[in-house]
């Protein structure tokens, strides 16, 4: 008598995105590249009303692959879009991946192997950072944002049982950033179990410019005051210390005008951040290059002081005043 094979579960891939036209396409190959079997696989794109061409380019890769949905997101947001996808998909699986992403052709099977594997009600793998572009600004930008005094190699987009949105709910779409580490929080305190498999990696394309850095990074950093607020605790030290920075630097010049010792005070610190800006950014030169490495001392204080300005805006919006999210400039993608 022939076994015959289990059949494997239905997989609801959920990407939201909004002006994604340069990358949508390389994810979408990648994901369509998958040693999933392909027709137990969805890929649902929630589009937040895209301005460039990207809604045309979905639309064409909808018509070519049936196995590609298209969704609308009228809000625009991230949560929003996440919510919109989960609440279409069939699958008893959902995974949640970026536009920005490349993923290998093992990715999703060695997710659904882990999460069934494991009993857990998450599994997750590691980011990789690469540059968007050759250029001595986007490689250093790549090496910023996975160096530890950048950012640092993440674990992001889960692979999720479809059961526990029913259990604890959806994605706050109050929190256009930080949306991820609130819902793990609230699995996490409710019992559930949140596994990292850290040898399947997925290749992240950084932005390629400081301004997107700086608004991606400073909104990150707006958000995180108000995790914090929902949660009832910090999540960790690390994401204060950019505050700290940027309070310390701001109210020690402040004070500098009538209290001449706080020059003091601001030259050590901005003397000892400009140090260790420097000190890794030299020990980037050997890997990475000189040029890398002179971009790199641009890289570090950008990504600290967005961060740090946003947090500072943060506590001040929804920690005293505990008023609303500004919500009109933040209709972003991942």
């Amino acid at each position: 008598m022939v076994s015959r094979r289990p059949v494997p579960p239905l997989v609801s891939v959920v990407i939201p995105c909004r002006d994604e036209e340069p990358y949508i396409a390389r994810c979408l190959d990648s994901l369509l590249a998958s040693d999933y079997p392909r027709q137990r696989l969805e890929i649902l794109v929630a589009d937040g009303r895209s301005n460039d061409g990207t809604r045309p380019l979905l639309v064409r890769y909808v018509a070519l692959h049936p196995t590609i949905v298209l969704l609308d997101n009228p809000r625009g947001t991230t949560p929003a879009g996440l919510n919109v996808a989960i609440r279409a998909a069939s699958g008893d699986i959902v995974i949640l991946m970026d536009t920005h992403v490349l993923y290998p052709p093992d990715y999703i099977p060695r997710l659904v192997a882990g999460l069934q594997e494991s009993g857990a009600d998450i599994v997750g793998g590691v980011l990789v950072t690469l540059p968007a572009d050759d250029s001595p600004t986007a490689q250093a930008i790549a090496v910023g944002l996975s160096h530890r005094f950048g950012v640092g190699n993440t674990v992001q987009f889960g692979c999720y049982r479809r059961e526990i949105f029913d259990r604890i709910g959806m994605f706050d779409e109050e929190l256009i950033r930080n949306h991820e580490a609130e819902f793990n929080f609230r699995l996490i305190t409710r019992g559930g179990r949140v596994l990292l498999l850290p040898d399947v990696l997925c290749r992240y394309l950084a932005r390629h410019s400081f301004r997107q850095i700086a608004r991606r990074y400073y909104e990150d950093g707006y958000f995180k005051p108000l995790v914090a607020r929902k949660v009832g605790r910090v999540m960790t030290v690390r994401q204060l210390i950019p505050a700290a920075l940027v309070g310390c630097l701001s109210s020690s010049a402040a004070l500098a005008l009538w209290i001449p010792a706080a020059r003091y005070l601001f030259a050590l610190v901005a003397g000892g951040y400009a140090l260790l800006v420097a000190l890794f950014a030299a020990r980037a030169a050997r890997p990475h290059g000189l040029r890398c490495a002179a971009v790199l001392t641009l890289v570090f204080p950008v990504l600290h002081f967005s961060y740090g300005s946003g947090s500072l805006r943060g506590i001040r919006d929804h920690l005293v005043a505990r008023g609303a999210p500004r919500q009109g400039t933040l209709q972003l993608s991942r």
